[in-house]
């Protein structure tokens, strides 16, 4: 049986790395794919790994590999520095016959390792991408990376504050002109009044926090929220008087890139469950200071429709460059 090496950070993997892994998979038997980490990695590794395990799933005789990288010495002839490596690999995997690689390490680990060396793409001539472009500009590079990848990339940007201010509309309009999809206010599609009780307001926290981790798993570049968990926890408050714990563990599992406070300066619009009309300035400035008190930054967007779908186009347009 002919056993084969690949390794990498794979930070984060992506259609270069696949292209390499599946030739290399297609000319061994058995295909090691060795992912190294160090606590300082900008990616968590257990999420990386996790990627990997992800996109090779179907193919058994690719097997993901994890390992910590706390014995390489970068100063070091790379003569010297790859048969460290070389001694790694045999100290935690069975023998090596065939090591693939597009990378100038790849001769000299191979020679130590004592397997045969297989060049792929080394010009990056057919995947013309790195781990290091990606993570600096994933829009400009986005389809260079996996659909498993991509969630992590997305940008989330969450519509925010009180009743009648524009909400639903923006976040649908703005997913329109990006091509991607938004989530919209939960509650509407649970309730029909605001004679709620607890189990009625966890329901609610719980399926707008998996909408939008639904949403997120197949948007493009950017989700649109329509509404958060902190707007669930303002109106538990509210109408029961308290707010369930569940609601803070549920606040905590999603984090926003951006964060639009929309002003009340357009006409209220009443319906069978917006109950403030009377109140907006108050419920504004209470949205206002829930952001405040958790430090979360945020843009002030007022004026017309119009004029807010400018103010908000050219800010997301700088945010995808």
């Amino acid at each position: 049986m002919k056993r084969g090496l690949v390794i990498g950070k794979f930070m984060p993997i992506h259609k270069g790395h696949i292209a390499l892994i599946n030739f290399a998979a297609a000319h061994c038997d058995e295909l090691i794919v060795s992912m190294s980490f160090t606590p300082e990695d900008k990616i968590d590794p257990v999420l990386r790994f996790q990627w990997i395990k992800q996109i090779f799933k179907s193919k058994p005789n690719i097997k993901p590999a994890i390992i910590a990288d706390d014995f390489d010495d970068e100063t070091l002839p790379l003569s010297e520095r790859t048969n460290i490596w070389a001694i790694r690999m045999r100290e935690v995997y069975p023998k090596i016959d065939m090591l693939f690689s597009s990378e100038f390490y790849g001769p000299p680990f191979a020679h130590n390792l004592q397997a045969e060396h297989i060049l792929f793409d080394e010009p990056r001539k057919f995947v013309p991408i790195s781990a290091t472009l990606i993570r600096n500009h994933p829009f400009q590079y986005w389809e260079f990376i996996p659909e498993q990848v991509r969630p992590y990339f997305t940008k989330k940007i969450c519509f925010y504050g009180p009743e009648s201010t524009g909400k639903s509309t923006m976040a649908e309009k703005m997913a329109v002109h990006y091509h991607t999809v938004f989530v919209p206010e939960v509650a509407r599609e649970l309730i029909t009044s605001n004679d709620i009780t607890v189990d009625d307001i966890i329901k609610i926290g719980k399926a707008q926090t998996e909408r939008i981790k639904e949403k997120t798993s197949i948007a493009n570049k950017i989700v649109f929220c329509d509404t958060d968990l902190i707007t669930t926890k303002i109106y538990s408050q509210y109408y029961l008087n308290q707010v369930p714990d569940i609601l803070n563990d549920l606040e905590n599992e999603i984090s926003y890139d951006l964060y639009f406070l929309l002003d009340i300066d357009v006409e209220w619009v009443a319906d069978h469950l917006r109950d403030f009309g009377d109140r907006r300035l108050e419920m504004f400035n209470l949205f206002k200071r829930e952001l405040e008190k958790r430090g979360i930054n945020y843009i002030h967007i007022s004026g017309n429709y119009h004029e807010r779908e400018e103010k908000i186009k050219k800010i997301i347009d700088s945010t995808l460059q």
